[in-house]
């Protein structure tokens, strides 16, 4: 974890419309029931996408860079349309608090185009991560403490916060929600994975064979 740039940290502001109050050290700020939370990204089935740059903005006024991630999964079950139980572990992905935004830049390989996404989150959202989520299968408190963001083609973003295996996942309405690419791009210009082009892999090829683009309601 490192501090942002003045880019990032403008791009975040403005996103947030400035929140006040002077900036803590981190491990003054405190900490959750359950420690750090955890986000992850994934992509429908044999539709591939990676995130390059992650930069986020929590309610304590911690700022975070992460430039090594964890991998962006690839969902079997999500055809068509988002599968609603998906679950992930993160290693790297991880801060202290609920976000108040986010920002990560991203190569959708299937559109061969990189993405920039700007998201800001209500206080609905964090007040959900600082509640209880119920009882898990060991008896012990359930936390949602994993936030999954979807990538798909054309650029579209869904969110969500993880819930227990036996039911789906909990919706995120971000408050705001913008995907910018080309010449609209301004943290993610030249940061990308595929500067010499991109390839799809035979499975990509062979999965999206007669199929319509985007593949599905995302």
């Amino acid at each position: 974890m490192k501090y942002l740039t003045r880019l990032s940290l403008l791009s975040l502001f403005m996103l947030t419309a400035c929140h006040a109050g002077k900036p803590m050290p981190p491990e003054e700020t405190g900490a959750m029931p359950y420690g750090e939370w955890g986000f992850a990204f994934f992509t429908p089935k044999a539709l591939p996408a990676s995130v390059n740059f992650v930069t986020l903005l929590d309610e304590k006024q911690v700022h975070y860079t992460f430039r090594t991630l964890d991998s962006v999964q690839s969902n079997p079950s999500s055809i068509g349309k988002w599968f609603q139980r998906v679950s992930r572990y993160t290693q790297f992905n991880k801060a202290r608090h609920p976000p108040l935004a986010i920002i990560f830049c991203w190569d959708s390989i299937i559109d061969k185009k990189t993405y920039e996404t700007h998201i800001t989150f209500s206080q609905a959202t964090r007040d959900r991560m600082h509640a209880p989520a119920g009882v898990d299968i060991s008896g012990d408190t359930a936390w949602y403490d994993t936030m999954l963001f979807g990538l798909a083609p054309e650029g579209k973003v869904r969110v969500w916060l993880q819930t227990l295996k036996r039911i789906d996942n909990l919706p995120v309405q971000p408050e705001k929600l913008v995907t910018l690419s080309g010449s609209e791009l301004r943290v993610c210009k030249n940061i990308s994975n595929h500067k010499q082009g991109y390839d799809y892999s035979q499975t990509t090829k062979d999965f999206i064979k007669d199929k319509t683009y985007p593949y599905g309601e995302w």
